[in-house]
């Protein structure tokens, strides 16, 4: 059955790119309501935004969804995953500035306070994509795919010439909250080469050692080194769960990603709706909504030290 929140859950933290103050309020939504971003600080009739595929545009470093007015939301990557990780199909999002704020670089502060206020089944059907023929992009050596699989599976490979990241791979079947036990607490993560180009740049103001783990050679700067030894690569995993959650409902099937990032998942996206006979809308009933991310997640599910 579909899902909202029980009750409005709050977040305040800064954006990592524009280093703004932002605060961050999920509010229960109706059946079939989807996801929306409501800018509060704008007002007017312009200010809703969805959380969907063909309203992202492109953006560095993150996902930035946009409305028609050209009122944007940017690096929703990171809620999007909790979201959809947790079950979420309906919310309403309001914030007061331009930028989801970064907290801990993770997605483990959303999901760890969605589920201390809890979720309400709502009683309608999940309405879910499943995936019928194998659709590919690719950029330069980058590339990903979605294929035909019983349900939610993603499978990643990074490849960094910095020695503390290296060649990383990593699989998983998110079903009965492995998102939560295995890739939400995983953090973002860079070079101090690239931050401090970046600030160069007017990019990553509200970086710190404290909201992604930094890389200086064979060396992690930031305090407590990894929280798991291949978390780079479940990073990447976890920003590929939160733009496929942009599809319209939850994807059945498997996500390979080779190098990837934002710009190819949305590709992909845009790729599987616009191939005829590549995918179906469902709803989910009995064993196939046993298999969606979410069911049957508990609080015991977040690591310890999230």
């Amino acid at each position: 059955m579909q899902n909202t929140l029980k009750a409005p859950v709050t977040f305040r933290g800064y954006g990592l790119h524009s280093g703004r103050a932002v605060r961050v309020v999920l509010r229960p939504a109706s059946a079939d309501y989807g996801i929306w971003f409501n800018r509060i600080d704008l007002g007017g009739s312009d200010s809703m935004v969805p959380a969907h595929w063909n309203a992202v545009v492109p953006s560095k470093l993150c996902t930035l969804v946009a409305n028609s007015a050209g009122v944007s939301v940017s690096t929703i990557e990171h809620l999007m995953a909790a979201l959809s990780g947790l079950g979420v199909n309906n919310a309403l999002i309001e914030i007061d500035g331009p930028e989801v704020p970064i907290l801990d670089g993770s997605s483990a502060p959303y999901v760890k306070d969605i589920l201390e206020r809890g979720l309400r089944s709502q009683g309608e059907p999940v309405r879910a994509i499943r995936i019928l023929k194998t659709v590919e992009v690719s950029d330069g050596a980058a590339w990903a795919r979605l294929e035909p699989a019983d349900m939610l599976e993603i499978d990643f490979q990074i490849d960094f010439e910095a020695i503390g990241i290296g060649r990383q791979s990593h699989s998983l079947v998110l079903s009965n909250g492995a998102f939560v036990r295995e890739l939400c607490d995983s953090r973002t993560f860079c070079l101090q080469s690239d931050v401090e180009a970046m600030r160069r740049n007017g990019l990553a103001l509200g970086g710190t050692l404290e909201n992604a783990v930094v890389f200086d050679g064979d060396r992690v700067l930031s305090p407590g080194g990894l929280r798991r030894a291949d978390e780079p690569v479940r990073h990447k995993m976890l920003d590929a769960m939160g733009d496929l959650a942009l599809a319209g409902g939850p994807i059945l099937g498997r996500y390979v990603g080779s190098r990837a990032g934002h710009s190819i998942t949305n590709s992909l996206l845009r790729q599987l709706f616009a191939t005829p006979g590549a995918w179906e809308m469902v709803d989910c009933a009995g064993s196939t909504t046993g298999k969606l991310p979410g069911v049957g997640v508990v609080r015991q599910d977040m690591p310890a030290y999230a």
